[in-house]
Parts: C-alpha cells; sequence; structure tokens
C-alpha cells in the first residue's frame, strides 16, 4: 500500500490550507483575542449566511450546543423527549442530565432516520419535543416531522452534528439547509466531522428572535449584560483559535462535500453488485454529504468483514455498535425486554469506510479490493 489509510486524514486537509490556517492562528495569538475575539463573530455571520439562517450561536461543542437548545425551551424535569434509539449517545445524555425522559423511537432500515411511525407511537401528554438526528450525511423527513410536531404541538431540536451543507428539499421544489428547519438546530465542529475545528467546538442555529436571545444568554452564564443573570447558564463558547480555522473551512465545505460524493459514488460503483452488502440509500428529499459511508452486511458477516479489513490495514468503523436502550446508563428508560427490530438489525450490520477529502486512487481502489476479496473467498 503506497501510504497508511486513515478513516479521516486531517493531515493532509490542513496541508492543503496551512498557509491560510497558520496565517489565522497567529493573528489571533497576536492580538492575544482568545476569547470572543473578532473570528467568532465573523464565523457566526458567515455560517449564517451559509445557512441562511436568521441566527448562528458558536459554543463549545455539540453536545453543549443540544444541552443549550432543550434548556432554551424551558422543559421541566419529567418532560419527555422523543429521540432515534440508533445515534450517538449525546442525544440522549443531554436529555437525561436536564432531568427530562428521554423516549427512545426505530429508525428507517434504509435512511437511518427516525421511523414516522414510532413518533406516532411514542407521543404522550408528557411530550414535548423531538430531536430527529440527520445520520451520516442525510437529512430525515423533516417536512413529516415538522407536521407531526405542529399537530401535537411538539418542540423540534434537528441533531445537524453529521450533516451540515445537506440540503432537505420539499415536496414544493423549496430547499433548506438541514439544521435551519426546526426550531432549533445544532452541530458540531468536532475535527473530523465535514466542517471541524481543531479542538471541540459547537453551534446553535434558529431562525426564532426570542429563542435565539434566550440560547446566547445560556451560554453566556445566563447574561444578556455583564455580571447581571436573568436565568441558570453555563459556560460555553467557541475559542477564536477554532473561529479562525473555521472561517476558512467553511468557505472550502461544499467543495469538501462534493470531493465526499466523488469517494461514494466510486464505492457505490464498485460494491453495488456484492449480493451481501447493502450500499447507502440515498433518500429522493435529502441531498448526501457522506460524513461516513456507512454499507449494511447481511448474513451474520460484518464483524468478519471488519477483522479482515483490520488484518490488511484498512480502517473501519461500527457506527452503531448497541441501541441506546441496551446502554447501562440508558436501560432503566425502558421496560424490561424493550426491543426495536430495526435499530436491532443496523446495530449488527452497519460498518463505515474511510470516507474523506484527500482519498489517493490508489487507496480506494485497495480498500474496494479487499472488500470483494472477503466477499468471493
Amino acid at each position: 500500500m503506497e501510504q497508511k489509510i486513515h478513516m479521516v486524514d486531517l493531515i493532509s486537509q490542513y496541508k492543503d490550507i496551512k498557509s491560510e490556517v497558520d496565517i489565522a492562528i497567529n493573528k489571533v495569538i497576536e492580538e492575544a483575542s482568545f476569547i470572543k475575539g473578532p473570528q467568532v463573530k465573523e464565523f457566526e455571520s458567515s455560517l449564517s449566511d451559509y445557512l441562511n439562517c436568521g441566527h448562528t450561536i458558536a459554543c463549545a461543542n455539540g453536545t453543549d450546543a443540544l444541552q443549550i437548545a432543550l434548556m432554551a425551551l424551558g422543559l421541566k424535569p419529567g418532560d419527555e423527549v422523543i429521540v432515534p434509539a440508533f445515534t450517538y449517545v449525546a442525544t440522549a445524555e443531554v436529555i437525561a442530565l436536564l432531568g427530562l425522559k428521554p423516549v427512545m423511537v426505530d429508525v428507517e432500515l434504509d435512511s437511518f432516520s427516525i421511523l414516522l411511525d414510532g413518533l406516532e407511537k411514542a407521543v404522550t401528554t408528557k411530550t414535548k419535543a423531538i430531536v430527529p438526528v440527520h445520520l451520516f450525511g442525510q437529512s430525515s423527513n423533516m417536512e413529516a416531522i415538522m407536521k407531526f410536531a405542529s399537530t401535537h404541538n411538539l418542540y423540534v431540536v434537528e441533531d445537524n452534528a453529521q450533516a451540515i451543507g445537506s440540503d432537505f428539499i420539499f415536496e414544493s421544489g423549496e430547499r433548506s439547509k438541514t439544521g435551519t428547519i426546526g426550531h432549533i438546530g445544532c452541530t458540531s465542529f468536532f475535527p473530523s466531522k465535514n466542517l471541524g475545528c481543531y479542538g471541540d467546538g459547537g453551534a446553535i442555529f434558529t431562525n426564532d428572535d426570542h429563542l435565539a436571545t434566550q440560547i446566547r444568554m445560556i451560554a453566556n452564564h445566563g447574561q444578556k449584560k455583564k455580571y447581571y443573570h436573568s436565568v441558570v447558564g453555563c459556560n460555553s463558547r467557541l475559542d477564536s483559535i477554532q473561529a479562525a480555522v473555521l472561517n476558512i473551512k467553511l468557505k472550502k465545505l461544499d467543495e469538501y462535500c462534493a470531493h465526499r460524493n466523488k469517494l461514494a459514488d466510486y464505492y457505490d460503483g464498485q460494491l453495488s453488485d456484492i449480493e451481501e452488502l447493502i450500499i447507502p440509500y440515498r433518500y429522493k428529499q435529502s441531498t448526501h454529504v457522506f460524513h461516513q459511508y456507512t454499507l449494511r452486511v447481511a448474513n451474520g458477516k460484518r464483524d468478519a468483514l471488519k477483522e479482515h479489513l483490520s488484518a490488511n490495514n484498512i480502517p473501519c468503523g461500527i457506527y452503531y455498535p448497541l441501541p441506546l436502550y441496551k446502554q447501562e446508563a440508558y436501560s432503566h428508560y425502558v421496560t424490561q425486554n424493550f426491543s426495536l427490530s430495526n435499530t436491532e438489525q443496523l446495530c449488527e450490520e452497519v460498518i463505515s469506510l474511510p470516507m474523506h477529502t484527500h482519498m489517493t486512487e490508489g487507496q480506494r481502489e485497495y480498500i474496494v479490493a479487499e472488500v470483494r476479496s472477503f466477499f468471493d473467498d
């Protein structure tokens, strides 16, 4: 193999933008504008423009973004929030931390997004919000989710940590960026994300002026005016160095997503004829930004494929191996023997191949050849 394969190659990406990044970081250091520097305000404004969104509030990380969003809604302990059971733990974690109850529902086998039938079964008089997760790079069915939420008078908080840059396409043909359709949207700038910084970072989006005011206060110790605290808040902010990096990367986000789609198309073309593999589903009402390229492996061969790829120096990921309700920390939120069939099946079948903007032709050919060799044996 010509060089080591990475799940995400941040080193090569950095080398492409090194001069711009180094200048931007040095400027922050030279100005000593480490906290709330002009770079943060510039980034918030640029990201709002990119998303066509009224307000962007940067914060310390994606988990904080979700927590602050729920705090801004004024939910009370015991209120219920519906979440997909097949997702990263942070989605449910913040609900539990606030004394709310995560109500876990099944997802669609093909798109991995929250199952609409599951919403109908899960809603009660205590339900106050839904947190749809735009998993692996494409949108949930936001048109149907918003209609359901409106009918039941529920808030919608979009977990957009994996799909920033994706468009949801309404039946009318109108498009909106994911994260801007619900009452509040949240994202993460963890380094491996499509739009990632060089540390931790996150952001919250809303078109609601009142919610934006609440979110800004909560993220800043509950204060609108310094030393005058209107609500109980927290300390969650994006530092200026991270904002400086993100200002550069935001300009290249669409290019990065196009590279990911090109690699996904290659994988599709090379792997779609393997009977025991199911390539990623492309939802017609969403563009895909391929944060992950996630296959499903039939006939119980997923773990063996993972071992084969690892033995041949090809990294891969299993996102996610266990449903939320089987995690020890969240098992008490469900009844004994609680089970969601699609979620359980996906946890046994999914595997993600390397996906990034700097995959070489030789690397992608090697990955495909080793996947095919496993099924040919």
